[in-house]
């Protein structure tokens, strides 16, 4: 692993966990779990783009754990909470910010990583925008539950 990939690894996991400090514990605890399933969903999600070479990370073995895993753990969870936190309530606007964040990453920052030499796409970006973005509906759906059944609420 280069210092270039190993600092970004650090930095994606600290960064967005880091953010959560500006949240009240109440919205940490009311929206966690919709986070947690959101988190495991997304790694079961890179496993199979693991065994099916979905992209390609410069200057490493293959493995799941120094790769994979770091995306999965990192900005997902913390950025779930964030999104539903502003957004859970209105559908469409939450739909509408997923999308911006998640091309976002799929348009912008993922051609920065390939420029960087960290992770290249072995599929076209629109692909990988739907890739990402087709996990909305399910955390949605998954406060949704939550909120319903008053489960964790805060």
């Amino acid at each position: 692993m280069t210092k270039t990939q190993l600092l970004y690894n650090v930095a994606q996991i600290l960064i967005p966990w880091s953010t959560l400090l500006f949240m009240r514990k109440q919205d940490i605890k009311r929206y966690s779990f919709a986070g947690f399933v959101i988190v495991a969903f997304e790694i079961i999600n890179h496993i199979i783009g693991y065994k099916r070479n979905w992209w390609t990370f410069y200057g490493k073995k293959k493995s799941f754990f120094t790769n994979e895993l770091p995306f999965s753990i990192g900005a997902y969870m913390p950025l779930s909470m964030w999104l539903l936190k502003f957004y859970f309530g209105d559908f469409k606007k939450f739909m509408l910010a997923n999308a911006i964040s998640d091309g976002t990453f799929a348009f912008v920052i993922i051609k920065i990583l390939k420029r960087i030499k960290v992770i290249k796409l072995n599929m076209s970006y629109p692909m990988f925008f739907v890739y990402l973005y087709f996990k909305a509906p399910l955390l949605y759906a998954v406060q949704y539950i939550v909120e319903k059944k008053k489960l964790f609420v805060g």
